[in-house]
C-alpha cells in the first residue's frame, strides 16, 4: 500500500513541476492525486472503512479553514485592485532613478507583501513596474528583486505567504511571535541581494508614455480610498481577531469579508448593474484564482492521505537519523522549494514532525516558515511570486538564474544565520 501511494504522490508531485511542459494544469493533477492516494489508502485498508473516512474528515476540517482563509483574502485584495485603490501607493512614487526607484519600490514590496501576500504583491507591483519603466532589460531587474522581495516580506506575517499561513492556522506558529522573530532575518534575506546590485544601478529609467483613456468611468478618490482602508484594514484586523477571540484565522477574514462587501454595496447603490458590475464581490468572486484553490485542497489532502498512512512520520525519523540537526533540515527543505512547490513541503513537515516534540514557536517551525517562504527565491520558478513575475513579464529561466539566483542565495542564507544568530541571543 505504502509503496503503491508514494508512487502516486510522486508522479502526481512530477506532473505538477513539469506543468507547463505537459500542458495541463497543476489543479487537476493535484485534485486527481489527492483522490488516488486516499482511494488506495481506504481500499488496502480492509473492512476498516469507517476509520479512514474519519481521518479523512479530520484533515478537511483544518484543510477547509487554509481553503477559506485564501478564498477570502483574495476576493479582498480584488475589491481593492477592482476600485483602483493601490493607485493610493503607485502615485506616490515620482523618480526616475534606478536606484533610488530599486530601493522604494523593494521596500514597499516587503512591507505590502506582509499585508496581501507575496503573489497578490508581486502581481501588484509588476503592473506599477510596467507603468514606470519602458526599457524591458531594466524593467525584468528591477522585477527579478522584486521577487525576492515579496518572498521576505512575506515570511514574517502570518498572512504574507500560504506557508507562514498554513503553519499559524495549523498551531505551529503565533502571529506576534513570527512578526518579531522573522522581521530581522526576512531584512536582511532582502537587504543582502539589494544592496549588491544597487551598486551595478545606474542612470534613470525611461518612463512609458501613458495610453489614453478608453472611455471607461473610474473610481472616484473617495472610493479609492475607503475601500483601500477597509480592505487593508480588514487584513490587518485578522490577526487581532483570532488574538481576541480564540477563533480560526478564516472566521476573521470572512467577517472583513463581510464588511467589505456591505461597503461597496452601500458605495454603489445608485448605480446600475453595467456600471457597478465590475466592483462589486460577485465580480471579485468570478476573478480570483480558483485553479489555484484547487490546487491547494489537492496537494493537502495528497499529503493527509500520507500523513494517515504513517509515512511521513517514518521520512522524520530517517531525516532526523542522517541530517540530524533540526537546522540543516530546515535550510534543505528551504532549497528544496526552491525546487519544488513549498505548499506540500510544508504540510509535509506539519504531518512528520509532532507538536508534542517541537511546540508552538518552536525555533524548528518559526526556521522553517523562513526557509520555506524565502528558500523560493534561488529560481524564478520556486515560488508563487516568481511564477507570476515569470508569466507576467516572460522573464526566461536562465536569465533569472545568471542576473538574480546567486544574490538570492546570499540573502537566504545570510537571513537564515541572523535568525540562528538572534535565537541564541534572546535564549529562544
Amino acid at each position: 500500500m505504502e509503496i503503491l501511494i508514494a508512487a502516486i504522490f510522486i508522479l502526481g508531485y512530477l506532473a505538477i513541476t513539469l506543468e507547463h511542459s505537459i500542458n495541463i494544469n497543476k489543479a487537476a493533477t493535484a485534485l486527481v492525486t489527492g483522490v488516488l492516494c486516499w482511494t488506495v489508502y481506504i481500499l488496502a485498508s480492509g473492512h476498516d472503512h469507517t476509520a479512514v473516512v474519519h481521518h479523512l474528515n479530520e484533515h478537511m476540517g483544518e484543510i477547509s479553514e487554509i481553503l477559506f482563509f485564501l478564498m477570502g483574502a483574495m476576493v479582498i485584495v480584488e475589491l481593492i485592485d477592482a476600485h483602483d485603490g493601490f493607485d493610493i501607493i503607485t502615485e506616490r512614487i515620482r523618480t526616475t532613478d534606478k536606484r533610488k526607484l530599486l530601493w522604494i519600490t523593494s521596500i514597499i514590496t516587503f512591507f505590502l507583501s506582509a499585508i496581501l501576500d507575496n503573489l497578490t504583491t508581486t502581481i501588484v507591483m509588476v503592473s506599477l513596474l510596467r507603468k514606470l519603466i519602458d526599457n524591458k532589460e531594466d524593467r525584468m531587474l528591477f522585477v527579478g528583486i522584486t521577487v525576492v522581495a515579496a518572498n521576505a516580506g512575506g515570511a514574517w506575517s502570518p498572512m504574507g505567504d500560504v506557508t507562514t499561513t498554513m503553519l499559524w492556522i495549523g498551531g505551529q506558529i503565533t502571529a506576534g511571535n513570527i512578526i518579531k522573530m522573522l522581521f530581522l532575518p526576512s531584512l536582511v534575506c532582502l537587504l543582502a541581494p539589494l544592496l549588491i546590485l544597487s551598486r551595478s544601478v545606474k542612470g534613470k529609467v525611461e518612463t512609458p508614455v501613458k495610453p489614453e483613456s478608453d472611455g471607461s468611468v473610474d473610481s472616484t478618490p473617495f472610493e479609492r480610498k475607503a475601500v483601500f482602508a477597509i480592505g487593508v484594514g480588514s487584513l490587518v484586523f485578522v490577526p487581532v481577531f483570532k488574538t481576541f477571540t480564540h477563533l480560526p484565522p478564516f472566521m476573521g477574514i470572512l467577517l472583513g469579508l463581510g464588511v467589505m462587501w456591505i461597503l461597496t454595496e452601500l458605495i454603489h447603490k445608485d448605480k446600475d448593474e453595467i456600471e457597478k458590475g465590475p466592483r462589486s464581490v460577485n465580480h471579485a468572486l468570478r476573478k480570483i484564482d480558483t485553479p489555484s484553490i484547487l490546487f491547494f485542497l489537492g496537494i493537502l489532502v495528497a499529503v493527509a492521505a500520507l500523513q494517515s498512512a504513517g509515512m511521513l512520520t517514518g521520512i522524520a525519523g530517517w531525516l532526523d537519523r542522517t541530517v540530524g540537526n533540526i537546522t540543516a533540515i530546515g535550510i534543505i527543505i528551504g532549497f528544496l522549494s526552491a525546487i519544488v512547490d513549498n505548499v506540500p513541503l510544508v504540510a509535509a513537515a506539519q504531518g512528520m514532525y509532532s507538536m508534542d516534540v517541537y511546540p508552538t514557536d518552536h525555533f524548528f517551525w518559526e526556521f522553517l516558515a523562513y526557509c520555506t517562504g524565502t528558500g523560493g527565491s534561488a529560481l524564478i520558478i520556486g515560488s508563487a511570486a516568481g511564477v507570476a513575475a515569470m508569466g507576467m513579464e516572460k522573464i526566461d529561466f536562465f536569465w533569472y538564474f545568471k542576473r538574480i539566483t546567486v544574490w538570492a542565495v546570499i540573502g537566504y542564507l545570510a537571513g537564515a544565520a541572523v535568525y540562528v544568530g538572534l535565537t541564541q541571543l534572546v535564549g529562544h
